[in-house]
């Protein structure tokens, strides 16, 4: 099992968040600040079975992009949408 946690603007995580529901994806979602404006952010955390890794990654990928093919508002810039991590869990419970 892997947690993989993306960090994206707080705007486009909402459509993030449907398309991973979509596929069964369980995700937490955390309201974060960051960036040189301190700039509303949210983090998206979620606990993947090695077998659904690349898929779920993909799905990101896709989303994010989609999302930047949309116009720009003032001020955006159409280079990084999300910052995703994939770490290793070495032990899961449920309580």
């Amino acid at each position: 099992m892997k947690m993989i946690i993306v960090i994206i603007k707080d705007n486009e995580a909402d459509a993030l968040i449907r398309a991973l529901t979509s596929a069964e994806y369980r995700v937490t979602r955390i309201a974060s600040t960051g960036g040189l404006l301190h700039s509303g952010v949210a983090t998206l955390m979620m606990g993947v079975d090695d077998s659904r890794i690349d898929s779920a990654v993909a799905l990101v990928r896709e989303t994010v992009a989609a999302s930047s093919r949309r116009p720009e508002r003032s001020g955006e810039s159409s280079e990084k949408r999300a910052t995703l991590f994939v770490v290793p869990v070495s032990r899961f419970e449920q309580v």
